[in-house]
């Protein structure tokens, strides 16, 4: 499957700091307020297109600022749900998760609208060298080209 026929970006993110987003305009203390959190992981389903979360929940806003570091998985879905792609190493991509700054591979930076948008969405251009089967091989450099 060709990689610019994905229509999503999955993400699986052991977030170090919840507090590190406000949800409604409130600092998220303990991980409570923000939508897509799956246990200890935070779990959003973004369309690639237009920045749509599709598994947030209408009229929570946040402003999110996510330390990641080395914690998270991300993949590339043509469904939604099937991992097709696998992000090749540990680190966040820029590229697709740091709209509102560089995240320098270890930050998740957005804000989301009430209507689960992304704002200021760009629609990526993937990069196939980094991407690969889930499960695969992993690197650890950064700009892994």
């Amino acid at each position: 499957m060709n990689i610019n026929d994905m229509t999503h970006v999955l993400v699986e993110a052991e977030v170090r700091y919840w507090e590190d987003a406000t949800v409604n305009g409130v600092e998220d203390t303990d991980g409570t307020l923000i939508p897509a959190r799956q246990g200890d992981l935070w779990c959003p389903i973004i369309r690639l297109k237009d920045g749509f979360i599709e598994n947030w929940v209408p009229g929570v806003s946040a402003k999110i600022h996510y330390k990641v570091c080395d914690a998270g998985l991300y993949y590339l879905s043509n469904d939604g749900v099937t991992k097709v792609y696998q992000y090749k190493n540990w680190y966040v991509p820029n590229e697709l998760l740091c709209v509102n700054g560089n995240g320098y591979g270890d930050y998740i930076i957005f804000n989301v609208s009430e209507d689960g948008d992304i704002e200021n969405w760009k629609t990526p251009s993937l990069n196939p060298k980094k991407w690969g089967e889930p499960g695969g091989e992993f690197s650890d450099d950064e700009d892994d080209d």
